[in-house]
């Protein structure tokens, strides 16, 4: 026992002599590895300096502000972050230890909303020991602490570059991830490590899908009863009291949490509690013998809100009354996707309506006239998805959607659907599902299902189940331009992007590996771009620094999967390939 310990020590110290004399000879390519790539960065000659272990940060006192520079400072001090590759960089024989970090910003009262400024410069000096981060906001100055801690590296001592300087500021303003907590339930826990990554990728909305046809997991004052009875069970479910939570650590973090409450359709959870005004509730979705348009839903879980119920009305001015009052956020999501017309058909009231020469968008556009206002009366800008405007058979006319109140997200049909969108005025926010769905490709959750077993020799695979597979690579997202084919203007109506994680398939147990590291990848790309400054894609030099982060993602808690054996990582460039694709 005692040679095992002698040799554990020596093997140690060895190690840790061979990582500082490493590091004692580099290039200028350590300060390159901060995710996302900033949009400007010089250092023009790769010199490091120690940090001192006494390294503090000062800022002007915030709420907000305050907490995130506690724990930046803590993260800087106790990460000991050893890159894959040690970089290449010299020790600066005339550089001070680096004491401290000043934080100044001229605007302390914005808010964290849509367009807010998120713009940054950081200046680490050779000959002072005092860096400097300037924002414009303290969400601005959030970004900078993220990229100053990213730039620090090494065990004892702790090292950070010097002769640097950083300006940086996002390409998009909204950029964010979508996850569904109805389908299965995530624990506070889990939404707030999700936040956690996201604010260090510099992702700014958590779009929380929070109830669909499956369950009602939010407890709302008004409407009790939803999530008594539409939940999964008591211990499944949101209260204020964490929805207050997720909220403030949101801002803590420089992340937004924008509600959705997905109506008319996905509310067959709602007939729980009101079986009066949802129309096909708990029917079986695809009822045999029948054709696919016959369908009451596209996939199990059946319930659309019947808009020819008063009650309707009511019970959903509720609903979103106190969702606004939970969530400060100014956009409100109120869904809108996927109204299929076989289960309003299913109710003997929309029969007779449709027999009297009524139609079903007319069914959506009084369901719209009734509630899209009363949202906008509480202040709140209303984000549909697209299918609302561009459904083949449920659809409502433009002039029910102002386009100053109105944002469509898409979610089909690639950038098609994007140019639709923007050049009828609207301002978008893409979810395309060939390129950010990262539920794809896990096949479907429907059994009893034929498609899994085609002939052996036909060589259709079918995407293995999956209506939107195949899965969606990390350099299938970072290489997708969510501008393209728009022209100039069209572009200045795209907010951002959002990749999606639907739950029917994915729970806690893979949350972590199913977004990360492939929400990374869009979350450089909404900030800085993929193409580097000829413009040409970067996606072959972004794979050792996302394999870098990937590494430094594991080691702070996040369960992200793998992108390449270890060998390629400590082999850099052996398994690339050389050959153009065509």
């Amino acid at each position: 026992m005692t040679s095992n310990l002698v040799i554990s020590s020596r093997c140690s110290l060895f190690l840790m002599l061979f990582y500082l004399l490493v590091s004692a000879s580099l290039t200028a390519t350590s300060a390159q590895w901060v995710w996302p790539k900033p949009r400007t960065l010089s250092w023009p000659i790769p010199l490091a300096t120690i940090l001192s272990p006494n390294f503090t940060i000062s800022s002007p006192y915030h709420q907000h502000l305050s907490p995130a520079v506690n724990r930046y400072r803590l993260q800087i001090l106790t990460e000991h972050h050893r890159p894959l590759i040690p970089p290449p960089v010299n020790l600066s024989n005339s550089s001070p230890p680096l004491q401290a970090l000043t934080i100044t910003v001229k605007d302390l009262a914005a808010p964290l909303q849509h367009s807010v400024d998120e713009s940054y410069a950081l200046v680490i000096p050779t000959a002072s020991s005092t860096a400097n981060l300037t924002a414009e906001t303290v969400w601005g100055a959030m970004r900078g602490l993220e990229t100053f801690s990213q730039l620090v590296w090494g065990l004892k001592p702790l090292l950070v570059p010097v002769g640097l300087d950083v300006w940086d500021s996002p390409l998009f303003e909204h950029r964010g991830i979508i996850l569904d907590t109805s389908r299965n339930y995530y624990p506070v826990d889990d939404i707030l490590r999700t936040i956690k990554a996201m604010s260090a990728n510099k992702l700014n909305v958590f779009h929380w899908h929070i109830t669909d046809s499956h369950s009602f997991p939010l407890m709302l004052p008004s409407e009790p009863a939803l999530a008594d009875k539409g939940s999964y069970g008591n211990d499944m479910l949101y209260c204020p009291a964490d929805v207050a939570t997720i909220v403030r650590f949101g801002l803590e973090h420089g992340v937004r949490v924008l509600p959705e409450i997905d109506s008319p359709a996905h509310t067959g959870s709602w007939a729980e509690a009101y079986p009066d005004i949802v129309t096909c509730a708990n029917m079986f979705w695809w009822p045999a013998e029948s054709e696919w348009a016959d369908r009451l839903a596209s996939e199990p879980g059946t319930g659309q809100l019947n808009p020819l119920n008063p009650n309707t009305y009511q019970v959903l001015k509720n609903v979103i009354g106190d969702a606004v009052a939970l969530f400060p956020e100014p956009f409100f999501h109120a869904g809108g996707d996927e109204i299929i017309p076989g289960c309003w058909k299913a109710d003997p009231a929309i029969q007779s309506f449709l027999s009297k020469n009524g139609t079903l968008s007319q069914l959506l556009e009084k369901f719209v006239n009734s509630t899209f206002p009363y949202i906008v009366s509480l202040n709140r800008t209303v984000v549909y998805w697209e299918d609302i405007l561009l459904d083949a058979n449920v659809k409502v006319d433009p002039s029910f959607l102002p386009p100053k109140h109105t944002i469509l997200q898409t979610w089909n049909n690639g950038p098609n659907n994007t140019k639709l969108i923007v050049s009828s005025g609207y301002r978008a926010i893409v979810s395309s599902s060939e390129f950010y769905y990262l539920d794809c490709g896990h096949g479907d959750f429907p059994g009893n299902d034929s498609q899994y077993d085609p002939p052996p020799t036909s060589g259709d695979s079918g995407n293995g189940g999956s209506w939107c597979g195949p899965f969606k690579t990390w350099q299938t997202i970072y290489n997708y331009d969510i501008a393209y084919g728009l022209t100039q203007e069209e572009t200045k109506l795209v907010l951002g992007g959002e990749v999606a994680l639907w739950s029917e398939q994915a729970d806690p147990t893979v949350l972590d590996a199913r977004i990360w590291p492939r929400a990374s990848a869009m979350a450089e790309t909404l900030w800085s771009g993929n193409r580097d400054e000829s413009g040409k894609k970067r996606y072959a030099e972004a794979m050792d620094r996302l394999n870098d982060w990937r590494h430094r993602m594991v080691n702070k808690g996040i369960r992200a999967e793998p992108l390449q054996p270890l060998w390629c990582i400590k082999n850099p460039g052996m398994c690339n390939t050389v050959h153009p694709s065509d």
